[in-house]
């Protein structure tokens, strides 16, 4: 575990009464409707985020079927238990700078420690099916952090490099979009949209743009002049 964590860990713990609070599971069952549209419970049914099935033990980063984790959260050397759950949710950016994962953290503590008392449940081998399933939004969907905001839509023929796309590839569930700053960003495959614009505020034609959409940071639009740039951006590799 690097060093970086296990400060960020131990600063979580003296401020976090959670980690030694006896949880309720129907509440935590409740709370994680906001949970759900982005990880599911079922083993290797993965989505915006990985399957959270038999997370207790597991090595952060480590689900092989899932292909989207930050180097951050892989280098971590986190095993994900109760204390290092507690510390996750709490503040996920303070227990592992520059992971991927667009959350804020939540600050209750009983909210904290129902959650983890059904993850605790609903994520061990043979869990009950009426767990497994759970889904639907609500509960802390006012801790998720807020919507982005609206405004004139921008004019895609004067791109900052990291809204200009140079390469698309997509392999199983992922998309990856490269930019002109250099950087690469993976998207699962429902959370990226491609659309058109010819219009006067299109990109130039061959210069797709890449566009923020949704509330959580983790969904995207590429916008192309054409629509047959399309298929010719896209590029099938693994």
């Amino acid at each position: 575990m690097s060093r970086y964590v296990m400060i960020g860990l131990a600063a979580i713990a003296l401020v976090s009464p959670a980690f030694a609070q006896k949880g309720d599971v129907p509440r935590g069952q409740q709370d994680f409707r906001a949970c759900a549209p982005c990880h599911s419970l079922e083993p290797d049914r993965n989505m915006t985020g990985p399957s959270l099935a038999n997370l207790w033990g597991r090595k952060a980063g480590g689900l092989l079927s899932f292909e989207r984790y930050s180097d951050a959260l892989k280098s971590s050397g986190i095993i994900w238990d109760d204390r290092s759950l507690n510390g996750w949710l709490t503040d996920p950016q303070r227990m592992v700078p520059d992971n991927d994962m667009p959350f804020q953290g939540i600050k209750d503590t009983r909210v904290r420690a129902d959650l983890l008392a059904f993850l605790k449940e609903a994520t061990k081998p043979g869990a009950p099916q009426q767990m497994v399933q759970q889904g639907g939004m609500g509960g802390m969907g006012g801790m998720m952090g807020g919507m982005t905001g609206g405004g004139r839509e921008p004019d895609l023929k004067k791109l900052e490099p990291s809204q200009q796309v140079k390469a698309i590839t997509y392999c199983h569930d992922t998309y990856r979009v490269t930019t002109a700053d250099g950087k690469t960003r993976a998207f699962w495959e429902r959370n990226l949209r491609f659309k058109t614009d010819s219009g006067r505020d299109g990109p130039e034609k061959g210069s797709p743009a890449i566009t923020a959409a949704g509330m959580m940071g983790d969904r995207a639009s590429v916008i192309f002049a054409l629509p047959e740039e399309i298929t010719k951006m896209i590029e099938p590799r693994c």
